[in-house]
């Protein structure tokens, strides 16, 4: 995994930290649990418009993306 050269120990880096965990459990927390909605967010952000089975892989690889990062900072901060 990248490292970033930021000592943890300074205001910047744990800001860095904060940013870190909150990233996944915000998106996780915000995303929308209906296909629908994920696309006509999409629709309404970029114009294009996609299925619904579409919209469903979206919000389901969005959701491991997300767990598979929280996985890796809690990997990362018992190592």
């Amino acid at each position: 995994m990248l490292s970033l050269a930021v000592c943890k120990c300074s205001a910047g880096g744990r800001w860095l930290t904060v940013v870190e965990w909150a990233t996944p459990g915000v998106i996780l927390a915000l995303l929308p649990k209906c296909p629908l909605c994920i696309a006509a967010y999409i629709a309404i952000g970029t114009g294009i418009g996609i299925s619904v089975s579409t919209a469903a892989y979206i919000r389901l690889g969005l959701v491991a993306v997300c767990v598979a990062a929280l996985v890796a900072l809690v990997v990362r901060r018992f190592r």
